[in-house]
């Protein structure tokens, strides 16, 4: 351990496992180190065995939910949109092919009570029952412009400067009500509170056209894909991946003490006695406690089922946002369901996580709404965690804070995080031109 690296990478949360393949893929020297004797970190894949000593103390679930190990159960639940930036990073470090993905049979708002498929295309929009007839109309001319709209080509921007135009002035051009907006930002362009409407329209329009691509790539019922197994496959595939590249990963590897120089930048990590050298280290908040701050909590709710959820066509699996307008919150609260069709529950057995940032200190009430939309469940655990962001300014002591995982469904966000950092710590934005047929679905 006794070597010098260019950057030590501490926890093997997803992020940080995103970052040690990039790194290593650029040629650098990376040693990957975690305190726990497991992958993944906050975001690792737990049997039932390992859920029940988690959340009930006991490691002795009910003989009638199956075998243990028939489940690998994510604690940080997200899918990954087909087209998106994640799939782009993962083709990037060719780690897909130590990956299976398959589509996600659904995608669903609540809106009134009810759960509804979210239309995407103008197609969709003219047989949604989320609108009335005329609203159709006009809701379906707005998705033909978003369609149509190509940045570079300014004769489909009908002489709006999107930079400029705010999301609120767009969408009154086209006369779409409250309703509508809501299902259109938290939905399909997935902005988590309502904030977007007064910044510039550019980004809405383009995380419309993401959903719209994703969901025309493998013509299932959403955009979204997952990978079989779950996504406690993807820091074992980045481990093995960053092992051809002549990196080093290391597990229960207990303190990881970060040192500093005098000036206060780091030169290194010391455990169990031994100190490994480095330039730049990489870690989750969890491992520099000193250098973040809590920014808010994730409350949530993991539920087993021997049913899909209600009212999604009997969807295998599915996310459902429920946005804080129909609920009277300050944030959006997610639903996502994965099942036996995904490899992460025996036949038969369905996994359905409700998520959502806590605003209060009583995660069974507050989650209620969604808790209400999944029907009988065989078990139901209830949990909240603080989320961190960091503080420390990298330039001075050559450390790079991931931010905590937040209560989406789904990877935008997060790859976001990754991507500032990786551009943090090379100097450099990642080249995401890739082919995206690398990542092809897995056959039924």
């Amino acid at each position: 351990m006794d070597e010098e690296y260019d950057v030590i990478v501490l926890g093997t949360g997803l992020k940080e496992c995103i970052l040690s393949g990039l790194l290593s893929v650029d040629g650098l020297k990376v040693l990957h180190m975690d305190r726990n004797d497991y992958y993944g970190g906050e975001s690792t894949s737990l049997n039932l065995i390992q859920l029940w000593k988690r959340f009930r103390g006991n490691d002795k679930p009910p003989a009638h939910l199956g075998s243990s190990r028939d489940y690998n159960v994510d604690m940080i639940p997200k899918f990954m949109m087909a087209n998106g930036t994640l799939v782009r990073v993962l083709i990037h470090t060719d780690v897909t092919k130590y990956l299976y993905f398959k589509a996600v049979d659904g995608s669903f708002v609540y809106n009134k009570g009810k759960i509804h498929k979210v239309p995407a295309t103008d197609m969709e929009a003219l047989k949604s029952p989320l609108m009335g007839i005329f609203e159709k109309r006009r809701a379906r001319k707005f998705f033909i412009y978003v369609q149509d709209y190509d940045e570079k080509d300014p004769k489909t921007h009908d002489g709006m400067d999107l930079t400029r135009v705010t999301t609120r002035e767009l969408i009154a051009k086209y006369g779409l009500d409250d309703n509508t907006v809501d299902f259109i930002g938290h939905a399909l362009a997935l902005q988590r509170d309502d904030r977007y409407l007064n910044e510039p329209a550019l980004d809405t329009v383009k995380r419309m056209k993401l959903y719209a691509e994703s969901l025309a790539r493998f013509q299932g019922g959403s955009p979204y894909i997952y990978p079989l197994y779950g996504l406690g496959e993807l820091p074992q595939a980045f481990a093995r991946l960053s092992a051809v590249y002549g990196g080093t990963y290391m597990l229960n590897k207990p303190e990881c003490k970060v040192e500093f120089n005098e000036e206060g930048k780091v030169v290194g990590v010391t455990s169990e006695g031994e100190t490994a050298k480095c330039k730049k280290v990489v870690c989750d908040p969890s491992y520099l406690q000193n250098k973040v701050r809590k920014v808010g909590k994730v409350a949530r709710a993991i539920a087993i089922m021997s049913h899909p959820i209600p009212n999604t066509n009997d969807s295998h699996s599915v996310q459902v946002i429920l946005p804080q307008k129909q609920l009277g919150r300050q944030s959006d609260m997610y639903l996502f369901c994965c099942s036996y069709s995904h490899n992460v529950a025996p036949k038969g057995k369905f996994i359905a996580f409700v998520s959502t940032d806590a605003e209060t200190d009583n995660p069974e009430s507050e989650l209620k709404p969604g808790i209400d939309l999944l029907g009988p469940v065989d078990e139901i655990f209830f949990d909240i965690y603080d989320r961190y962001e960091p503080v420390n300014e990298p330039t001075l002591d050559n450390c790079f804070i991931s931010t905590s995982y937040d209560a989406t469904t789904h990877f935008e966000s997060t790859v976001v995080d990754v991507l500032n950092m990786y551009t943090l710590i090379t100097g450099k934005v990642l080249d995401l031109s890739v082919d995206l047929s690398a990542a092809s679905a897995a056959e039924e």
